[in-house]
């Protein structure tokens, strides 16, 4: 099964949403096998299709927080989720998309994502309009190397959650993350707006890192994470006040299609975190495959079963060849009987002809080839020619078709019903082929295996 994982851009906060559009995105195409196909940068309706699609879903994006969910699932879980977080976001909780981590932390808590559900529902029926069904999105932040297994949290000073217009307080920031825990810090190359046609000559193209330019980086410690919009030379030290005295991991993302490929734009790229190492592009997509950390949940969740718009576009072609052959196939399915219909009428019109022609004293005709059988039979009757099912000819074919079967060996003969039934003495030994021999002779017989006894008639 390929699959097809595609880096996001964080919204802009000054975009509305009627002038929301997605620039060329990077992407990377692997296979079922693990292998990289693709990979670089093309606008939504260009991406390669494949079996899964997988969104990383900007930092800037997310605002995650540990907190006690109460034990409920489905409809009921969707509804208590905002009275959990409503404390820690500054916008209305019931305009944001909650996720829940499906790994609870060892004191019991889970982490829940908020996300502006507009900017989710924008980017994930972007891309099932573009015929990417199945579909997931990831935060780009759990893709992220991480030093050591999360552990309990404490205290983290306010900030912002990026364009999620979501702030985390003070308060509930120290009971997140221990004070000590290792920092993971990565830097994941410059600013993209998302309405490059409401900039003046378009969306300009990925420029060394200045002084001057915005560079996106990400914070995690432990499962927490916060992305930030960071000038080139405020990143080491806004990398330095967030972290405090906890260890640091640093990262640079590189070889992202579309960003500079010189050595001197990755030198300078390198230079605003002292120290980092590099973590490719295709490095990150394939830490997506591993994560489990879905944010399609609840409304946004996969249903295959479902029939959209664009669904239904790339089979109405298939569906109305299904209705046409449907249609053909009752239509012919109507005019076939119709014409067995006629022929029978016809048949038994001509059966009647022949039954009145023949016995003209025929009243009433219910059953010509019945009736036209019986006449015949009560004509050979009085004809004096015998019956092919009477007991005379029943023996006679019966003597006829004994081979080396004794005569002597039948017991007895029981002549009714227009039947017979032999009974051989115990002993005799009636070889396989004295029913072949009897439908040689015109006559079919059975056996009765619990007695022994044949029953012999007519095969006419």
């Amino acid at each position: 099964m390929s699959t097809l994982i595609v880096l996001m851009p964080p919204r802009d906060p000054a975009v509305h949403s009627q002038e929301w559009q997605l620039p060329e995105l990077p992407f990377v195409l692997l296979d079922k096998a693990g292998n990289t196909q693709r990979a670089g940068r093309a606008a939504l309706g260009l991406l390669p299709k494949a079996s899964a699609t997988i969104l990383l879903i900007a930092a800037r994006d997310l605002l995650t927080l540990a907190a006690v969910v109460p034990p409920l699932k489905g409809p009921r879980l969707r509804q208590a989720l905002p009275n959990v977080v409503e404390d820690h976001l500054i916008q209305d909780p019931q305009t944001c998309h909650l996720a829940l981590d499906p790994q609870r932390l060892p004191d019991g808590r889970q982490v829940v994502a908020a996300i502006d559900r507009g900017w989710f529902r924008f980017l994930v029926e972007g891309f099932a309009g573009a015929g990417h069904r199945n579909l997931r999105a990831v935060p780009v932040a759990r893709c992220l190397p991480v030093a050591q297994a999360p552990e309990p949290a404490a205290a983290e000073p306010t900030e912002t959650a990026g364009d999620a217009n979501a702030t985390r307080t003070a308060d509930a920031a120290a009971t997140d993350t221990p004070a000590l825990a290792p920092v993971t810090a990565c830097v994941l190359g410059h600013v993209i707006a998302t309405a490059p046609a409401l900039l003046p000559g378009g969306a300009p193209e990925p420029a060394a890192a200045t002084s001057e330019s915005a560079l996106e980086l990400a914070i995690v410690r432990g499962v927490l994470a916060d992305g930030f919009a960071v000038p080139a030379a405020s990143v080491a030290a806004t990398v330095s006040a967030l972290a405090g005295a906890a260890p640091v991991s640093s990262y640079v993302l590189t070889n992202l299609p579309g960003e500079p490929t010189s050595a001197a734009a990755r030198a300078s790229l390198a230079a605003v975190l002292p120290g980092a190492q590099t973590l490719t592009f295709e490095a990150l997509a394939r830490r997506a495959l591993a994560c489990r950390f879905d944010l399609c949940q609840f409304e946004f969740a996969a249903q295959p079963w479902r029939l959209d718009r664009a669904t239904l576009r790339r089979l109405r072609v298939p569906i109305a060849l299904v209705a046409a052959s449907l249609v053909v196939a009752v239509v012919g399915a109507n005019v076939q009987w119709l014409m067995m219909a006629r022929q029978r009428d016809a048949m038994s019109a001509q059966m009647t002809e022949l039954l009145l022609n023949a016995f003209p004293k025929t009243t009433v005709v219910l059953d010509p080839a019945g009736q036209m059988s019986r006449q015949l039979q009560q004509l050979r009757l009085a004809a004096g020619e015998p019956s092919p099912d009477d007991f005379l000819a029943l023996s006679d074919g019966l003597a006829r078709s004994l081979g080396p079967v004794p005569a002597n060996g039948i017991a007895a003969l029981d002549y009714h019903d227009r039947r017979l039934e032999v009974t051989f003495k115990p002993g005799v030994n009636v070889d396989p082929d004295l029913a072949k021999r009897l439908a040689g002779n015109g006559l079919a017989g059975t056996a009765d295996a619990s007695t022994g006894k044949w029953t012999i008639r007519s095969a006419s």
